[in-house]
């Protein structure tokens, strides 16, 4: 639920329940008969559907912004409807307010990242992540072979190409088809449904993911890689690879939320020791290089992937997830940037905003 700022109790229970699109889901028929009379009986307060206005507003608002363009050095990329469009909206309680095209599967792509990074902290340690991988911002692009060489710790943070192909290459595994069957089955557990790879996309990747398979080699030179480079190059684009659609992807962002529980199937994917330092991330290169604007005008941690999804985290309360594939130069969905800083400021879900009328 979302609550303008740090309560969980003010805005949007009830938000969804007149809406066509809201869906609320309970584990058990029990849960289920006894919820009944209770959901019935709801009224939509001032304050809750302010939400639903809200994402109604901002999927009119921008439905037709044609700004930015299709990622074109992945193939496969350049040639999905730039028109498609949708939001989801999920609460920690597992409801969700959804609009636009919900059913189109797109890639992750480096959303993924997020996710991988989170498996890594479970299984060897936050501490021990941050040393062999670090997490500060390159103030370069993504796939930046120049921050290899300069930054430091030479992987820059785990939201880059070259930290994460390294985060892929620490997460222990006997052989690279276990490692990526690990990760899969990770992801589908923050999804609450099992997810798949997208062949074409991967083969698309796979064809012209030259760069990606230099920045391991730089990383081999610099000791910052922690098992075989081309498998780990190979496992990092199958994840990238690995197909959602808005309301699956939503529920991934909303297990975020959640402390990493997942809000459907009650699951502990991600530890919650870890929450912390994984937001942390997502403000500080969650959005390449237009990280510190968002961080400015927006004020939620987030993460962006080229297949156009870009997910929006209000720990505690829910996420914001929106896709569509036309991307500014930085490589973040325009539609999506407008989208999640229209229904924020609407809502006051900045974290940094200390506004007095928040909590009533």
């Amino acid at each position: 639920m979302f609550a303008g700022k740090l309560t969980a109790s003010a805005l949007i229970v009830g938000a969804f329940v007149a809406a066509t699109t809201f869906t609320t889901f309970l584990p058990t028929p029990i849960q289920a008969q006894a919820a009944a009379p209770a959901r019935a009986a709801q009224t939509i307060t001032p304050r809750q559907q302010q939400l639903r206005t809200a994402v109604d507003e901002a999927y009119s608002k921008y439905k037709g912004d044609t700004k930015g363009k299709n990622a074109d050095y992945i193939p496969y990329l350049a040639q999905v409807n730039s028109n498609l469009f949708g939001i989801s909206v999920v609460t920690t309680d597992g409801q969700v307010y959804s609009v636009g095209d919900l059913n189109y599967s797109f890639s992750i792509q480096s959303i993924s990242k997020v996710y991988s990074l989170a498996l890594a902290m479970d299984e060897l340690g936050a501490a021990e992540v941050f040393k062999k991988i670090g997490s500060e911002p390159t103030g370069r692009p993504f796939n930046s072979p120049t921050a290899v060489v300069d930054m430091p710790t030479h992987t820059g943070n785990p939201l880059v190409n070259a930290g994460a192909i390294a985060t892929v290459s620490l997460i222990p595994a006997k052989t690279a088809a276990e490692k990526w069957t690990k990760i899969l089955n990770y992801y589908s557990d923050a999804a609450g449904e099992k997810l798949t790879l997208i062949d074409e996309v991967y083969k698309s990747e796979a064809a012209t993911n030259q760069g990606n398979r230099a920045l391991a080699a730089l990383l081999l030179k610099y000791e910052r890689i922690y098992a075989d480079g081309l498998e780990s190059v190979d496992v990092y684009t199958k994840q990238c690879s690995v197909g959602v659609n808005t309301k699956q992807l939503g529920m991934m962002a909303a297990t975020l939320a959640n402390n990493g529980k997942n809000p459907v199937t009650g699951k502990q994917v991600i530890k919650a020791e870890n929450i912390p330092h994984i937001l942390a991330t997502m403000t500080s290169a969650g959005l390449y290089d237009g990280s510190g604007g968002w961080a400015w005008t927006v004020g939620l941690p987030a993460k962006s992937g080229v297949g156009g999804g870009i997910i929006a985290i209000i720990p505690g309360q829910g996420a914001i997830t929106v896709f569509s594939p036309r991307l500014d130069e930085a490589g973040n969905s325009v539609k999506a940037q407008e989208v999640i800083s229209y229904v924020t400021k609407k809502l006051n879900l900045n974290l940094y905003d200390s506004s007095p009328d928040l909590m009533k």
